[in-house]
This record gives structure tokens, C-alpha cells and sequence, in this order.
């Protein structure tokens, strides 16, 4: 083990431990470290000495800001294998950590977005600290929300998943909560020690349980009824007429949200959402691998992460650029099979 390293492994007594080690990079999660953590977890799975696995990540600003974006840019625009290679292995990864068989304990403790929350959202207990910040913002960059969004985010309740992955609004602790995202909170003056019981213990849930404060009321259940009223209308248009005749400040503000997002991202996360609803978890995956093999030959993706990372100049300019100019055909051609389908 090395202190360089980008992510750490450790077996302390009952736990298998792993560590994100990217703390400068907000941990962003990189080919290497998904081909590390894989095989590492398959590993955990059979040994009988270890009977829970924790990850969390170092620093105190980011459990896992998402994956590397500047270098899927990169091999995007390069057409190098490694772009779909990353995405192949993620998923695969996301799919292994759905159906771990031991108990799997995320610590969300900071900024926890895209591929960040592919390996923590699907493992059995997830812990959110008050500093947790939340989010899927793949639609501002001409992507979508992915690493299971598919699967959890119409699993919200309600609207609410449509509302998160289209708007890419950033949350905290208690409306994780609230959402399902997260399943307890505990303070982040307290994940060290809990961290400690959880490697001396096999019950996991009374570890937990002594940390574990009560949820705060979440904003998002306050606006619930008016989340589920425009967000559950059946097209963008739609969600954007009624915020439009709405008229309040929130509906204003998210109306403007939208209108900058990219129009292709916006239907095909619509899309998504709404066919993820009736699929079971693998298929979900199966239906991003789809999704990310044609944006891989677009042009938003790239000129997303150009506005927002690269250049900052926050002026993406979409192509298409309008709703009206997205046809039903271009969005079909995003859900097509493909000849070769993601094996899990």
C-alpha cells in the first residue's frame, strides 16, 4: 500500500476498507481506480474473514466528485477505446456493487456526484454527513444520469428523480434522505469512530444505529406536491409549459435551469427516466451503455465539458440548440440495441 496510491485497500478485523485517494482531484474517479476496486470487491465477496465492506474517501471536501471528465473528453474526441472502456467498467462495477452479497457502507462525507454516486447509491447502507452536497448534473454537460441513475432515480418518490437528473439540483443530507438516496446520517466529527465499530462488529445496523442522528425536515418534502405536479408531465415541453404558467420564483428559476441545459440531454434523460421506471436494475445499465455508445459520436458531450471545465466560460452552445429541433428520431437512435450489448 502506498500513500500515492489512488485508492487504498485495507482489512481491519471484520471490514474490508476502501479509501479514494484523490483528495486534490475531489476524488474523481479514474479507469484505474475502477479496475482496482472491481477485482478487489470479487475478492472480499468469497472471503469469509471479511464480513462487510466500507468506502469512503480522503480528505473532508469530497467523498467522489464523479469520474475523471477531462480525460473522457479527451479519448472521446480521440475515439480511443479507453472512452467506452471506462464506461463498460463502471457499469460493470455499479452492477457488482447492486447485487454484493455482504453488507456494502458507503460514507458520503462532501461533494458526492455521477460516478461518485454509482459506487455508493446501490450498496445496502448509505451514510450521508451535514456535509454531504448531492447531485446528478450530467444534463448541463450533454450527458445524462447515469451509473444506475436509470434504476434510482424514478425510484424516488414521486417526481423527485425526474426533477434531480434533469435540473441537476444539488442537495443535502436530509433531502438524500428524504429521496432515498441516503439511509442514515451521522456527523462527520463521527465517521472516524464509526468507522473503528464497524471493523470490530458483524452488526452492522446496531454500529450504525449509535452514530445515526435524527433526519432534520427536508426542504424537498415541503415542495413535493408542486416537484410531482410539473415534473411528472409527459415531455420537457410539457415540465416547461407548466413552470412557465406557474410563475413563482421556484418555477421561474427552474425554468431558467432547463433552458440551459442541452436540449438533446434534456429529452433523452426524460426518456430515460420514464422507460427505467419499468426495468430491473441490469437492464438499466444495459440501456446507459446504449446511451453513452452515441454520445461517444455527438457533439454535446464535448462541448459541455468544454463550457463548464475546460473553458469555463459557461456558454455552451448546443447542437441542436433548441427543444423544437431535437427530433423523435435523433432520440430513438440513442435507445437503439447495439451489437454489442453490456455483458454483466
Amino acid at each position: 500500500m502506498t500513500e500515492n496510491a489512488e485508492v487504498l485497500f485495507e482489512r481491519r478485523g471484520r471490514a474490508g476498507i476502501i479509501t479514494l485517494n484523490r483528495p486534490k482531484a475531489l476524488n474523481a474517479l479514474t479507469l484505474s481506480m475502477v479496475r482496482e476496486i472491481h477485482p478487489m470487491l470479487r475478492s472480499w465477496a468469497e472471503d469469509p474473514e471479511i464480513g462487510h465492506v466500507i468506502i469512503k474517501a480522503a480528505g473532508d471536501k469530497a467523498f467522489c466528485a464523479g469520474g475523471d471528465i477531462r480525460a473522457l473528453h479527451d479519448w472521446g474526441l480521440a475515439k480511443a477505446p479507453e472512452f467506452l472502456d471506462f464506461y463498460r467498467e463502471e457499469y460493470q462495477l455499479n452492477a457488482f456493487i447492486k447485487h454484493f452479497p455482504k453488507p456494502y457502507i458507503a460514507l458520503l462525507d462532501g461533494i458526492t456526484m455521477g460516478g461518485g454516486v454509482g459506487l455508493s447509491v446501490h450498496g445496502s447502507h448509505r451514510i450521508g454527513t451535514e456535509r454531504l452536497t448531492f447531485a446528478m448534473p450530467e444534463t448541463g454537460i450533454g450527458l445524462f444520469p447515469d451509473v444506475g441513475g436509470t434504476y434510482f432515480l424514478p425510484r424516488c418518490p414521486g417526481s423527485l428523480g425526474m426533477y434531480l437528473g434533469l435540473t441537476g439540483a444539488r442537495i443535502k443530507a436530509p433531502d438524500a434522505h428524504y429521496a432515498g438516496i441516503i439511509t442514515h446520517v451521522v456527523p462527520a466529527s463521527e465517521i472516524a469512530g464509526l468507522v473503528e465499530r464497524l471493523s470490530e462488529t458483524s452488526d452492522v445496523d446496531a454500529a450504525i444505529a449509535a452514530s445515526a442522528q435524527p433526519i432534520s425536515d427536508a426542504p424537498l418534502a415541503a415542495r413535493r406536491a408542486v416537484i410531482d405536479e410539473h415534473f411528472a408531465k409527459p415531455s420537457i415541453e410539457a415540465i416547461l409549459a407548466s413552470l412557465d404558467a406557474d410563475g413563482d420564483d421556484w418555477a421561474v428559476e427552474n425554468a431558467k435551469t432547463l433552458r440551459g441545459k442541452s436540449p438533446t440531454s434534456l429529452k433523452m434523460t426524460h426518456r430515460q427516466l420514464t422507460e427505467g421506471a419499468k426495468l430491473a436494475f441490469d437492464d438499466c445499465m444495459r440501456l446507459e451503455f446504449r446511451l453513452v455508445n452515441r454520445v461517444l459520436h455527438g457533439h454535446d458531450f464535448y462541448e459541455g465539458v468544454r463550457a463548464v471545465i475546460i473553458d469555463k466560460d459557461q456558454t455552451p452552445r448546443w447542437k441542436p440548440a433548441s427543444l423544437a429541433e431535437v427530433s423523435d428520431a435523433l432520440i430513438d437512435s440513442y435507445f437503439a440495441p447495439l451489437a454489442q450489448e453490456l455483458i454483466l
